[in-house]
């Protein structure tokens, strides 16, 4: 019997097979991967490590990306990744969370340089970004959990906007209840439209 359709159509079961070819790919990327390419896609990362004492205590870092209200720019955060590091202490007494907030205030906060993602690129943040080690104060909390230790990653792909005249706030609280070294690290990618 013949073969008289050359194309499959909608109706047949093998139509949602893709064929991946030079001529016609079926490569999909996330949009960051274009913003990187453009120029539009920054990164800034902030860390705070201390060495703590007999009874322990907590390190915070926490970093806020400001649009202003008159940059012209909404932010598209595309990852938020960080995380906690611990050196000789009773896993048991460790403690962590992280906490992304709409908005907030930081106290004595430092200004950083966002990092354009590609390296051939005059393109600067029109954000203005800021760090502190310590928790932020007021703000709309988005969302708050635990963290285990080690390595923290979250991707958004855009999914959390920052429109001109808001802020995004994210921290990252580690606490021990005995001597050793602690750090906590914080590091937001986004990109600019």
């Amino acid at each position: 019997m013949p073969n008289n359709n050359v194309y499959n159509l909608s109706n047949n079961p093998v139509y949602f097979l893709s064929t991946n070819t030079l001529s016609s790919p079926s490569i999909v990327a996330p949009p960051d991967n274009g913003a990187g390419q453009t120029g539009k896609l920054f990164v800034v990362t902030a860390i705070n490590s201390t060495s703590l004492g007999l009874l322990g205590g907590s390190v915070i870092i926490t970093l806020q990306a400001n649009n202003g209200s008159g940059s012209g720019i909404t932010m598209y955060l595309s990852s938020i990744v960080g995380g906690t590091s611990i050196a000789l202490n009773l896993l048991s007494s460790f403690t962590a969370t992280a906490a992304i907030i709409k908005g907030g205030t930081l106290t004595s906060p430092t200004t950083l340089t966002a990092v354009n993602t590609n390296f051939s690129s005059t393109n600067t943040s029109g954000l203005t970004i800021q760090s502190s080690t310590s928790a932020p104060s007021g703000g709309t909390p988005v969302s708050s959990f635990p963290l285990p230790p080690g390595m923290l990653s979250i991707p958004y792909n855009g999914g959390i906007v920052v429109p001109p005249g808001q802020s995004i706030t994210v921290t990252i609280s580690a606490a021990l209840t005995v001597a050793g070294l602690l750090s906590s690290t914080a590091t937001l990618q986004w990109w600019e439209a």
